[in-house]
């Protein structure tokens, strides 16, 4: 006698006598993609604001030095503060060298402001 043979089914199909083993997870996690949504947003609006101020400077008044230089200096505080935000968002040290990085604005104001 012969036996029965159930047909073999195509490769692309699935078995559900034999289920394949799951890929491994290779991409972030969600709460991974959110922090770093919410961190790029936060920081991305926070340095709007801080570029605005130093275009304001910009147009301050020629002999107003004091009201330009101190619209450029908010504008390095609101920079930093971007940083801030963007590092607390994540959890990582806020005290750091990136800091550094939030000047730009208020440098970048001055320099356009003065020459």
């Amino acid at each position: 006698m012969t036996e029965q043979q159930t047909p073999r089914r195509a490769r692309h199909l699935m078995d559900p006598n034999a289920p394949r083993r799951p890929a491994p997870a290779t991409g972030m996690s969600l709460t991974q993609v959110q922090k770093w949504v919410m961190s790029v947003l936060a920081a991305t609006t926070i340095l709007h604001l801080s570029a605005g101020l130093a275009i304001a400077a910009i147009y301050a008044d020629a002999d107003r030095t004091d009201a330009r230089i101190g619209l450029n200096v908010i504008a390095a505080a609101f920079g930093v503060i971007a940083v801030l935000v963007a590092r607390g968002i994540h959890g990582a040290r806020l005290l750091t060298p990136w800091l550094l990085l939030g000047l730009v604005p208020g440098i970048v104001g001055l320099w356009l402001t003065f020459r």
